[in-house]
């Protein structure tokens, strides 16, 4: 009974980001689909982001015309997510006891229960819980941060230390996936702070293999955008759907 409880108590949120452009893209199926129990906020950069982040406008204007190879350098490209979710853990740290980042190019099929949230994804003892892959960066499609661990306002600041102070490019990286494990590592290393790892610690599209792809589907990268799933993710092949 004390366990029921607690898991209607927890306060949960989801946090996201599109602009208009790829909300008519894809981000539409976010919207449409969502059927989590619990809400979900937008950070939508044609609409009050820059308005509500001026730190990251300052930091797009500073860094547009910054010459780039790939989306590993592309920091700007990527710095609207990082800003959104450290200003919602900023935002939100009095309203809710976890937010899960979740990419808009997700599909959402099956509601995740609360006693799952509660027992595989958000751990008391740590900071955040992500998808971690062998050989390199994390996939960060899903990012959770426990709102009550007395690291996690530290840890955000850190990262926007980084970008409002442009060290961020001092780091071999720079798209945030890179950003996030760099922080989070620190902390590891220097305060002790322990994270959940939900990923299998394999290569590729670790989000269909994890948790979560029993209940949404990630549709990263042009192809799987343009399916409108993933072949990986073996949740919606089996159920034959495609949203």
């Amino acid at each position: 009974m004390e366990e029921s409880i607690w898991y209607v108590n927890m306060k949960l949120l989801t946090v996201t980001t599109w602009n208009n452009k790829l909300y008519k893209e894809y981000a539409h199926r976010f919207e449409k689909t969502y059927n989590l129990s619990w809400p979900y906020t937008v950070y939508n950069e044609d609409d009050g982001m820059f308005e509500a982040i001026p730190d990251l406008k300052a930091f797009v204007e500073r860094n547009k015309d910054k010459p780039t190879d790939n989306f590993l350098q592309d920091a700007v490209r990527f710095s609207y997510k990082v800003y959104a979710y450290c200003h919602a853990i900023k935002q939100y740290k009095d309203e809710y006891d976890f937010i899960m980042g979740i990419d808009a190019d997700s599909v959402f099929y099956h509601p995740i229960p609360e006693d799952i949230v509660a027992k595989k994804l958000y751990k008391e003892n740590c900071m955040m819980t992500y998808l971690g892959r062998g050989g390199q960066y994390s996939e960060c499609g899903f990012l959770g941060f426990n709102l009550k661990h007395p690291e996690t306002q530290n840890y955000a600041r850190e990262m926007l230390k980084l970008y409002n102070s442009d060290e961020i490019y001092k780091l071999v990286e720079t798209h945030d996936s890179f950003v996030w494990d760099h922080v989070r590592i620190k902390f590891e290393l220097e305060k002790g702070v322990k994270n959940n790892n939900i990923g299998d610690h394999k290569k590729a599209h670790v989000q269909a293999r994890s948790i979560l792809g029993q209940f949404y589907d990630h549709t990263k990268g042009a192809s799987r955008k343009a399916m409108g799933m993933s072949g990986e993710n073996q949740m919606v092949l089996r159920e034959g759907k495609k949203r």
